[in-house]
């Protein structure tokens, strides 16, 4: 097992940022990482990695316990930070050189022409960084969590900044990462879960609410089908959220709703009705395939929680 979390918290002050979380990650496997902003998310990396101490609970990275051994759990870890600190005024090679020189690679040229070749940074190579693109700064930053040829990858937005193309690549690049060591990867893209992820961790206001295999993970919203309506002129929200089997009513755009509902229930017709009453043409009515977005969403918004 590459990375074991077990009742992992951290308090500040009177705020549980993590509150009692389990999970693994093992080798072979991307873990896609996901919750609002605020959730505990990156304080959860960051004690993973041994930067911030947990207030209660046990880490393990490749069996060697994080809080006890920090520097030798590090050894095995590479972490792209969701704010990517990199020296601007020094040169990509003469960054990743210095960063070869504190992890004591051996024949550093040879893996540092490996990276640059790999995270596609052959043109910028002899640039300084603050003189590149938010895209290429990402990709030194992989450069640099890779260097050291670690087993476990803690990447926290690592796609960030990217245009499509780099996009691809960067996608292209962790997938191939993924199929040999453990990867934990952390975004807000949810075309990057789908694309990615063989299982996926959701996380919210500290508490671990969602840890699900990416195929299951639609599952668990089965009990509940969405429908999407749209209406030549306004419609009352009230008038929608009486209907029966209605369980949530959500602005989707002007005079455009999203309806979930109770089980199997099905309001189309119900809505016909109401166009009708209303005298509010329909432009729109269907029901929708749930997504990982609506299992996030369902997930973690607070008035679906009630």
């Amino acid at each position: 097992m590459s990375v074991k979390v077990e009742q992992l918290t951290k308090i500040y002050g009177t705020q549980r940022a993590v509150d009692d979380i389990a999970f693994e990650a093992r080798p072979g496997e991307i873990l896609g990482f996901l919750g609002p902003n605020g959730a505990g998310k990156t304080t959860t990396m960051k004690m993973i990695t041994g930067y911030l101490p947990p207030s209660a609970g046990s880490l393990t990275v490749c069996d060697i316990d994080v809080v006890e051994n920090t520097l030798d759990a590090q050894r095995e870890i590479g972490y792209l930070p969701e704010h990517n600190p990199l020296y601007k005024d020094m040169y990509v090679r003469e960054y990743l050189s210095f960063v070869a020189r504190l992890h004591k690679i051996g024949n550093p040229k040879v893996r540092i022409n490996e990276l640059i070749d790999m995270t596609g940074l052959g043109r910028e190579q002899h640039k300084p960084i603050g003189a590149l693109s938010k895209g290429y700064r990402q990709r030194v930053g992989l450069a640099q969590a890779m260097l050291h040829d670690p087993q476990v990858l803690i990447l926290d937005e690592p796609t960030s900044g990217l245009d499509p193309n780099q996009l691809a690549e960067i996608r292209s690049l962790i997938k191939q990462l993924g199929e040999k060591k453990t990867v934990i990867f952390s975004t807000h893209i949810m075309q990057e879960v789908q694309a990615l992820c063989d299982r996926v961790i959701i996380i919210n206001q500290g508490k671990l609410v969602a840890n699900d295999p990416i195929e299951r993970l639609q599952s668990r919203l089965k009990g509940e089908t969405q429908v999407t309506v749209a209406f030549a002129k306004a419609v009352p929200k009230k008038e929608l959220e009486q209907l029966a089997g209605v369980k949530l009513v959500e602005s989707n755009g002007k005079n455009r709703w999203r309806l979930s509902t109770e089980g199997k229930a099905d309001v189309r017709e119900a809505v016909f009705r109401l166009a009708v009453k209303q005298d509010a043409p329909l432009l729109e009515l269907h029901r929708n395939e749930l997504s990982i977005e609506d299992v996030f969403r369902s997930l973690t918004d607070q008035k679906r929680s009630r």
